[in-house]
């Protein structure tokens, strides 16, 4: 996870999952090429601790459901 007061830190595992979503995106797609990158991820995930994975929109919305500003 990121380190208090560095904000150039990259999220736990966010290289990895970056990766393999951009795999999937390629084309032609190469299963074999994303199948290694899902368990690379995997492996991340589980060195690291990772429970759970979220996106800045998503962190933003949590406290307003409908998304829309105050």
């Amino acid at each position: 996870m990121d380190q208090p007061g560095s904000a150039q830190t990259q999220p736990a595992c966010a290289r990895e999952a970056l990766d393999l979503l951009n795999c999937v995106t390629e084309s032609p797609y190469d299963p074999d090429k994303c199948l290694r990158l899902l368990q690379s991820l995997r492996e991340c995930v589980l060195n690291k601790k990772v429970k759970k994975f979220s996106l800045d929109h998503q962190e933003q919305q949590e406290g307003n459901p409908a998304g829309k500003k105050p």
